[in-house]
């Protein structure tokens, strides 16, 4: 088995909202992997005394435990029961209703001799190689089919001047319509506080014989394909495969030192929180 990750903030001056894990169990075949990907919350306040790097920590490390220990358990209801675990942490002491309640995305992964099951939540990836070269991505594709007039807004402001008044004023409404949408009807899901958005995971499970390696990307590292138009996932793997995790991020790091203001490549961030796991089962 070989089992290999990397992550890295997108700002040496900010924390890692990034987790990524793998475990082992001790005693049998089999493992899980975690990696969660922590919404960035806006400057002002949003309820909770508790950094995003606190929650993912709390959030992943539940999820990788009952993940190994509880394999009578679905990835749905492990995802659900750590939620419960990690909002029971700071409910006393936080809004845990604020829409900006930290948060994160979600993959998630479970092997054992015969089969790999999987969770995705969100914007990161989970790439399913195969023995015959091809790859599958699972993803979950709600946050890119947002109502038309949202997309519209994001183009608006994309289109304006970056650092000038227009800008930020057409981004803040933008954002609000965003978050207008988020862990709501019609919108898409994150994990926060409420155990109930595990039903909205994209779940399965497939035979493990034939199946080659397993590569979880945030969507920092995945832009490398989403954004950057580099290569396809199917490169993304192979890159992964041959050089590791951590020349995908370099290969990431590198396409958005070369476009700076985000005028070719449009996105949220200039540098974003990557993190990769590969694994060959």
């Amino acid at each position: 088995m070989r089992i290999e990750l990397a992550t890295e903030p997108g700002d040496p001056q900010r924390p890692n909202e990034d987790y990524a894990s793998v475990a082992l169990p001790a005693a049998g075949q089999g493992g899980a992997l975690v990696l969660l990907d922590g919404v960035t919350p806006p400057e002002e306040d949003y309820g909770c005394r508790h950094t995003v790097p606190w929650f993912t920590a709390r959030l992943g490390g539940a999820m990788l435990e009952l993940s190994v220990s509880h394999r009578d358990m679905t990835l749905a209801e492990v995802l659900s029961s750590a939620i419960s675990r990690t909002a029971d942490t700071h409910r006393s002491t936080c809004d845990l209703s604020h829409a900006r309640t930290p948060q994160a995305t979600v993959v998630s992964a479970r092997w054992s001799g015969d089969t790999v099951e999987y969770l995705v939540l969100s914007d990161s990836v989970l790439l399913l190689e195969w023995a015959d070269g091809s790859v599958q991505p699972v993803l979950d594709p709600r946050l890119d089919e947002l109502p038309p007039a949202v997309r519209d807004r994001r183009a608006a402001v994309r289109a304006l001047p970056r650092g000038s008044a227009e800008r930020a004023a057409a981004g803040r409404k933008y954002a609000r319509a965003v978050e207008a949408l988020r862990n709501a009807e019609g919108g898409f899901f994150t994990a926060a506080a409420d155990p109930a958005v595990a039903t909205r995971a994209v779940s399965g499970s497939v035979p493990r014989s034939g199946l080659r390696s397993l590569t979880a990307l945030s969507d920092g590292a995945g832009r490398w394909t989403e954004v950057f138009r580099e290569g396809s996932w199917a490169d993304c793997v192979a890159l992964v495969a041959g050089q590791g995790p951590q020349s995908l991020i370099d290969r990431v790091r590198a396409a958005e030192a070369a476009d700076p203001k985000c005028a070719a490549y449009p996105r949220g961030k200039a540098r974003d929180d990557a993190a990769v796991i590969f694994v060959a089962p």
